[in-house]
């Protein structure tokens, strides 16, 4: 049983270490552009990066399907990079966490951006600041708790993905088979104990992270 559940779950650690890295790598620059540049435009942005949480994760699936399939300009350009599609691969499961775990990033971060006072903002820009020098010196280091908010919610997110990956990446043993997909491959299965035990090990794994950042969090209060 345990070596039915190591390949699974180095898998899904190596999406969702990827995963988490582009979606906070987007999700930085875009809480700092929605925190400190309102208008109608970001307003409009913001709605649209917040759908992940809404759209049915099938329905999500299909459009990334779309946008990364064969016929799209994001497939055919991938494939005359690399040689093969990018669909049915783990490079395309990492494409779906991240974009299932983005909205779930920004929120914490955008909202710790817009809880710092900004006369210590306008005290760096007279002094010469660019806008580089003020997310890297002032604003992450003040909003690392909301950082680091968002990148474990962000995480967890992209560890339990689940309907999108399976509609983009498929459930190929050894390839695309992620953790949540081994679970829902072992219960069609009438794999129960199997299932069980995956489960268990997902919580507990999810858990653990949760519960040392609330102890990080807590040391530092």
């Amino acid at each position: 049983m345990i070596e039915s559940i190591a390949g699974p779950l180095r898998l899904s650690l190596q999406i969702s270490i990827f995963a988490t890295f582009f979606a906070f790598t987007a999700g930085v620059l875009l809480a700092w552009i929605f925190a400190f540049h309102k208008n109608k435009l970001t307003s409009f942005l913001s709605i649209i990066v917040t759908i992940p949480l809404i759209l049915p994760p099938t329905v999500l699936g299909y459009y990334l399907l779309v946008t990364l399939g064969r016929n799209s300009v994001i497939g055919q350009t991938y494939e005359a990079l690399f040689g093969g599609p990018i669909v049915f691969t783990w490079q395309a499961a990492v494409a779906a966490a991240a974009i299932a775990a983005l909205p779930l990033l920004i929120r914490p971060m955008q909202a710790a951006f817009e809880s710092i006072d900004v006369d210590y903002l306008g005290a760096a820009r007279l002094d010469g600041a660019s806008s580089f020098q003020l997310l890297r010196f002032i604003i992450l280091p003040i909003a690392w708790r909301g950082v680091l908010a968002g990148v474990v919610l962000g995480f967890a997110r992209a560890m339990g993905e689940f309907g999108a990956t399976l509609m983009v990446a498929g459930n190929i043993p050894g390839r695309t088979q992620t953790l949540s997909i081994a679970i829902y491959d072992a219960v069609q299965a009438d794999r129960i104990a199997e299932a069980n035990f995956m489960a268990a090990v997902l919580t507990a794994f999810t858990v653990a992270i949760l519960y040392l950042v609330h102890r990080r969090f807590a040391a530092k209060v």
